[in-house]
């Protein structure tokens, strides 16, 4: 089969086009890939920078969607389902082969992209949402690097929950795009920000997702409502920040971690319970956002575009 093979721990530019030996696919799950989805795990991973490190040579690539070819008895799967899975690696490539419990039936609204696009990013925010924030209708909800992956799904889905969003954005012209994504209001990234939002929010929002980290964290910090709550999801603008513990203690705010990788790993049974969560949402209208879509030989492109913030929402691979 072909495949996106990774050498050399140099970013996108390491990946080439190869020809390599199909998966192993026993007791697995064999999946023929139509459309694997483009996400901020995969450029990290180009970079020897993520938390799981591969041993080069491999095939990057997290998300997948495509058509089951063999399935092990008992895992409830068949030649011929139509699949989705978080892969870890191995996505960038024409065929896959995942564990069980990693291959979820695509509901039958989506075409193979969009389920491609329906997996880390709307898992994390559905995670992130409704049990580590515990949203609830008629909150409002600010979602920084609104304009991204995980932005976008955290604007559908906090909407999907009957909250208010307010969109905090760093790029320019992407208004619109929000809006039609579900925002109520759209704040630009730019000095006053957090002043912009205390004011649309009377004095505060009950809930901040926060992928960015960096210099934006002390005034997502401050835009929070007391009895607030603050999810980290991760460090995009580069740093790390640190958290004064008293403006925790004095304002009666929460600051929580959304790691759903690192969750689901513990609850192997979470992975269905969210999926269930996020077909519901598509039976009653949501569509993952797809925005750019490459072929496969193009990933480097795309990753790279992917790193230079050409990509408003979701870019993916597609093999149909």
């Amino acid at each position: 089969m072909r495949a996106m093979v990774l050498s050399e721990l140099v970013g996108p530019s390491g990946m080439s086009l190869q020809g390599v030996p199909d998966p192993d696919p026993a007791g697995r799950v064999l999946i023929d890939v139509k459309a694997s989805g483009v996400c901020f795990p995969d450029l990290l991973v180009t970079y020897g920078k993520y938390q799981m490190r591969p041993e080069l040579p491999f095939v990057p690539g997290s998300e997948a969607a495509g058509v089951v070819l063999s399935a092990p008895d008992g895992s409830g799967l068949k030649a011929g389902d139509r699949v989705l899975a978080d892969t870890l690696v191995g996505s960038f490539a024409e065929t896959v082969a995942v564990a069980p419990g990693q291959a979820l039936r695509i509901p039958d609204e989506l075409g193979f992209a969009e389920a491609a696009s329906m997996t880390i990013n709307y898992q994390t925010m559905e995670f992130a949402l409704a049990r580590r924030a515990k949203l609830r209708a008629g909150e409002t909800v600010v979602v920084l690097g609104a304009a991204g992956g995980v932005g976008t799904a955290a604007i559908q889905l906090a909407s999907a929950h009957g909250a208010r969003v307010i969109a905090v954005v760093r790029r320019t012209g992407a208004e619109e795009f929000l809006r039609e994504l579900g925002a109520d209001e759209v704040v630009q990234l730019e000095e006053g920000w957090g002043e912009r939002v205390r004011t649309l929010t009377d004095g505060g929002a009950q809930v901040v997702i926060d992928p960015v980290g960096g210099d934006a964290f002390d005034e997502a910090v401050r835009v929070l409502a007391p009895e607030g709550r603050l999810v980290v999801i991760g460090f995009a603008g580069g740093g790390i920040p640190q958290l004064k513990m008293n403006r925790v203690l004095f304002r009666n705010i929460s600051v929580m971690g959304a790691a759903w990788g690192e969750f689901v790993m513990r609850n192997p049974s979470g992975m269905e319970e969210i999926h269930a969560a996020l077909v519901r949402h598509v039976e009653r209208g949501m569509q993952p956002v797809v925005t750019a879509r490459y072929s496969l030989d193009e990933a480097g492109r795309a990753l790279a575009d992917l790193e230079e913030g050409k990509i408003l929402g979701k870019g993916v691979l597609v093999q149909e």
